[in-house]
C-alpha cells in the first residue's frame, strides 16, 4: 500500500462537456475520471467517447491518474466504450472504472476485452488498470471475489446512491450521516469494501457527497471513511478538491513522526544500534508493529508529495 499512487481526490468529469474536460486538466485533483455513465445522457454517449479520446490525446493532465468510467455490462454501451476509448487513447489512459459490479465474472469480462484491445493496438498487455465500483447488495456480498477477480484491479469504490436504492435505505442526503441514526449507517458497507481492498492490496475509495457547495459537511462525511483508512473520495465540484486532499493525507506532524519511527527502527535493528527488536523514540517505545503502522502513514505522505521536516539522530 505504501507504494501506490495518491488518490486522495477523484474528480468526476462529464465526458459530454468539452469545457469541463479542459478545465479539469488544471485542477489539483489526484485522479480524474472522465464519465461515460451517469453523467452522460444516452444520446450524448457517442459524442462523449470522441470528446474523451480527444481530451486524453491532447495531454495537459500533468501527474493526474487518468480514468474513464464506462457503462455497466447490463447496458448496450460497454463494448463500444472500451473499443473506442482504449482503441483511440489507450496510450494516454491509466484505468477503466466499471460501475455496478455484481460479481467477479464482470471484472474478468472487462479484463479479457481490454487484453484483446491492447493486443490489437500494440499496447502492453495489462497496462490499463480496472477500478471496480460496488453499488448494490449483490456487489457487496461478492466484494471479496471481485477484489481478486483480476490482476488489473487497482481500487474498490463505494457508490452510495445506487446502493441506498438497492437496499431500500431511508431517504437521506447521499453519502451523509443521518440525524435519526445514532451511528453511521454506512459503516458496515465501508468496512466490507475496505477489508476486501486491503486483503487484495489495493486502494479503497469513498463515493460522492452531493451537497457540492457545503464544504464543511463534505469534510465531516469524508472524515468518516478517512479515519477507517480509506485512500480517497470522489469530488463532484472543484470546491471539494482541497478538502479531500487534506483529509486523506497525513498531517505534516504525523508524516514527520512516521519517518522518524522508520529511521529509528531501522537503526535499532542494525548492528550499529545493537540489533534490538525494540527501541525508544523519545518517550515512545517502537517495535516492528510500530514500523508497519508508520510505513502506511509515510507511504501516504510520500504519495501526496509531503517533504519531511525532521531528521533522526541516533542516540549516543
Amino acid at each position: 500500500m505504501a507504494e501506490l499512487r495518491s488518490r486522495r481526490s477523484n474528480l468526476a468529469v462529464p465526458g459530454s462537456n468539452p469545457r469541463f474536460l479542459e478545465k479539469a486538466k488544471g485542477l489539483p485533483a489526484d485522479q480524474v475520471f472522465l464519465d461515460l455513465e451517469d453523467a452522460c445522457a444516452p444520446l450524448a454517449k457517442p459524442g462523449a467517447r470522441k470528446n474523451i479520446v480527444a481530451a486524453l490525446n491532447e495531454g495537459g493532465w500533468g501527474e493526474k491518474i487518468r480514468t474513464v468510467r464506462v457503462n455497466d455490462w447490463t447496458t448496450e454501451w460497454t463494448y463500444s466504450d472500451v473499443i473506442e476509448v482504449v482503441g483511440g487513447a489507450g496510450a494516454n489512459l491509466d484505468c477503466l472504472m466499471l460501475p455496478k459490479v455484481v460479481d467477479a465474472a464482470q471484472v474478468q469480462a472487462l479484463d479479457l476485452l481490454l487484453t484483446q484491445v491492447e493486443k490489437a493496438t500494440g499496447l502492453p498487455v495489462g497496462r490499463i488498470g480496472i477500478e471496480a465500483q460496488i453499488e448494490n447488495a449483490q456487489g457487496l456480498i461478492n466484494v471479496n471475489a471481485i477484489a481478486f477477480a483480476s490482476p488489473r484491479i487497482e481500487t474498490i469504490i463505494f457508490g452510495p446512491a445506487d446502493f441506498m436504492a438497492s437496499i431500500n435505505m431511508k431517504s437521506l442526503v447521499v453519502g451523509a450521516l443521518h440525524p435519526d441514526y445514532a451511528g453511521d449507517p454506512f459503516h458496515y458497507i465501508l468496512m466490507q469494501i475496505l477489508m476486501a481492498a486491503r486483503a487484495r492490496g489495493v486502494q479503497a475509495i469513498d463515493g460522492p457527497f452531493l451537497q457540492v457547495r457545503d464544504v464543511d459537511a463534505f469534510r465531516e462525511v469524508a472524515q468518516r471513511s478517512a479515519v477507517l483508512g480509506f485512500d480517497g473520495k470522489w469530488v463532484l465540484h472543484p470546491g471539494q478538491i482541497d478538502a479531500a486532499n487534506e483529509i486523506y493525507a497525513p498531517s505534516q506532524a504525523d508524516y514527520d513522526h512516521a519517518e522518524l519511527i522508520l529511521d529509528a527502527y531501522q537503526w535499532s535493528t542494525s548492528e550499529a544500534g545493537g540489533a534490538k527488536g525494540s527501541a525508544m523514540l523519545g518517550d515512545e517505545m517502537i517495535d516492528e508493529a510500530s514500523a508497519k503502522m508508520a510505513l502506511v502513514i509515510a507511504g501516504k505522505g510520500r504519495a501526496a508529495g509531503l517533504q519531511r521536516t525532521s531528521t533522526f539522530t541516533p542516540p549516543e
